[in-house]
């Protein structure tokens, strides 16, 4: 039986003030203990970028550690010879697909497990979440059994369904956290002016959940886009292959093109770059999606 959840009361009486704990002098740490490791951090993750830049940018041969002169051959060897842009598109194209399938089917799931209740709802989470310590190597046998029964091996569809099954999940929880923020209030103000559930939930609640949604989304379209697995797999046509897939093909048992294999990784970099700085902005104005202003 599924019954609605019932918002909790509002306290009424406020809490008595605690009082201001007295500053130590342990408690003043000075700023260069600060700025210390966080310099030694930056430099330990920034020299990998430079050191790909460096192969990427200098010509064929040179051992200068500077990328002067600047070349961009190593580009375009592989976006032409080596069909980079055919695994660009696919990789585009399997990451929006993903990116909608998982957003719309957790926001529907989301929104039963944050406003319903019922029976073994508590199993359902838990099942939700341990299946997030299954690594997807362990089901890549039944999954093609599965899509080659469906006739959908050696198609993208296959790899979007595989990539959006492992994002839900995690997607769900997230989602129903993000509506739990929202007051219940502003729903049932909704259906008191007429609007029906569906209705209150489009006007309401959902211009509320953006930012969630527009984080969930991008966490999914990553992962899709940086997956190796279920690409390696499930396609087998050069024409249909990921990025990731592309990059290993660079790679041989003789000889490895570091110039070419270090453009190709910065071409499946600046996407994953870009989605990261929009997703700072909406992660932080997400843990007040539902915030109002009474």
């Amino acid at each position: 039986m599924i019954t609605e959840i019932a918002p909790a009361p509002e306290r009424v009486a406020a809490e008595p003030a605690r009082p201001r704990r007295r500053r130590r002098a342990w408690d003043e740490v000075p700023r260069w203990q600060i700025y210390l490791p966080l310099s030694v951090y930056l430099l330990f993750t920034l020299i990998p970028f430079y050191w790909i830049l460096l192969f990427a940018l200098r010509p064929a041969g040179s051992t200068s550690l500077v990328p002067w002169p600047m070349t961009f051959d190593h580009f375009q060897k592989v976006w032409t010879e080596r069909s980079f842009g055919t695994y660009f598109a696919n990789s585009v194209y399997v990451g929006i697909a993903t990116l909608l399938l998982t957003t719309v089917v957790a926001l529907a799931g989301g929104y039963a497990l944050a406003r319903f209740d019922f029976r073994l709802k508590r199993g359902f989470m838990l099942a939700l979440l341990c299946s997030q310590f299954v690594p997807g190597a362990l089901l890549l046998v039944p999954l093609f059994q599965i899509f080659a029964e469906l006739k959908m091996i050696n198609s993208l569809g296959s790899v979007i369904i595989a990539e959006t099954v492992f994002q839900l999940p995690l997607s769900m929880i997230l989602i129903s956290g993000f509506i739990r923020n929202v007051p219940y209030s502003l729903e049932e103000a909704a259906w008191v002016d007429g609007c029906g559930r569906l209705t209150a939930f489009r006007i309401v609640v959902l211009p509320l959940l953006r930012p969630g949604l527009i984080a969930v989304g991008s966490f999914a379209f990553v992962h899709a886009w940086n997956h190796f697995l279920f690409a390696l797999m499930f396609l087998s046509d050069q024409g249909k292959q990921t990025i990731p897939v592309g990059l290993n093909t660079l790679m041989s048992a003789d000889s490895v093109d570091l110039g070419a294999l270090a453009a190709g990784g910065i071409v499946a970099a600046v996407p994953v770059v870009v989605v990261f700085a929009f997703i700072q902005k909406w992660l932080i104005t997400g843990f007040s999606a539902g915030a109002v202003k009474g």
